[in-house]
């Protein structure tokens, strides 16, 4: 993902924040401890770079997780031609809850990691470990799809885990070249008929010292949502991690969705002193961070048509 930062975002003014209201906060259905084990064993398969042995290795193992935990699993492949002329194949993996509900909710995350450390001062041209970005968003995802396990969503709520491949695999520019690939694949191509209530991606969200802030794209596209889960944040006692801030306008696996017509927010913190860089490792996540971003968004299904 890239920061593009535009005058009329600028001037777009944030939510108030009006707060959840009354009544009892959401239960707390999310385990950081487990997820923080999801992002350590992504990061033991090595680099996921598409092409690589590390990325055929997450692909087998996200395909196992998903299909002992959701209803139906569709694996979407696709050989993708880069700019350079050469052909790689990608792929998204779709874990579906109640696959037959016509109102659902879209939670997305990007599996794929950066081949190179473009922000690493002395390995430049060496691939990230993806701990946080690209393994947090895959943890929270698979955590989700454990709390909706053990307690599945309400029968006419279909929810749906989307792993998008090769968000980070070329140069996000100006221009951009070869990024969002999985995203705009996917919103050119859904495997789900009709749009989602609304969707969220997770990214970068699992690192020590998380505060998200609010990202500027997504307060444009859907405001509501936003409100939704920063006050639900609220709410369970997060609002120092969900923070009313602008976090600026975020190119992200967001983007795509947003132009295809679906109502879709980023929740991302990339103040992450390690991102693009070698050190993106599992020592700098927190199961703490993790859970917080976990049950949030655990609370947002329970919540959907709230």
């Amino acid at each position: 993902m890239q920061r593009r930062w535009r005058f009329l975002l600028a001037m777009t003014a944030l939510g108030a924040g009006c707060g959840s209201g009354g009544g009892q906060p959401p239960a707390r259905e999310f385990d950081g401890k487990q997820a923080l084990q999801y992002v350590v064993q992504q990061v033991a398969f090595g680099p996921r770079v598409p092409g690589t042995p590390g990325h055929a290795a997450m692909l087998r193992w996200l395909d196992s997780m998903a299909r002992t935990r959701a209803d139906t699993v569709q694996i979407q492949t696709w050989w993708y031609h880069n700019a350079a002329g050469d052909s790689v194949q990608m792929s998204n993996v779709l874990a579906q809850f109640n696959p037959h509900a016509t109102q659902r909710v879209l939670y997305f995350a990007h599996w794929d990691t950066r081949p190179r450390a473009d922000r690493d001062s002395v390995n430049r041209n060496t691939p990230i470990p993806g701990a946080d970005d690209g393994g947090s968003g895959v943890a929270i995802l698979l955590g989700v799809a454990d709390a909706l396990k053990a307690k599945p969503p309400e029968p006419d709520l279909g929810v749906d885990l989307l792993f998008v491949d090769g968000e980070d695999y070329g140069e996000f520019g100006p221009p951009p070249v070869d990024v969002l690939v999985g995203s705009t694949y996917y919103a050119q191509h859904p495997l789900v008929s009709g749009k989602p209530l609304f969707a969220v991606l997770w990214d970068m969200v699992g690192h020590k010292n998380l505060q998200i802030p609010i990202e500027q794209y997504s307060q444009v596209a859907a405001p509501d949502v936003v409100d939704k889960v920063w006050n639900i944040a609220d709410a369970m006692g997060y609002g120092h991690i969900f923070v009313r801030n602008s976090g600026g306008a975020i190119s992200d696996d967001h983007s795509p969705m947003i132009d295809a017509g679906i109502r879709a927010i980023d929740v991302i913190d990339i103040n992450f002193p390690y991102w693009h860089t070698t050190q993106d490792t599992p020592d700098k996540e927190s199961a703490q961070s993790l859970e917080a971003v976990g049950n949030v968004a655990v609370a947002v299904i329970r919540r959907a048509r709230n």
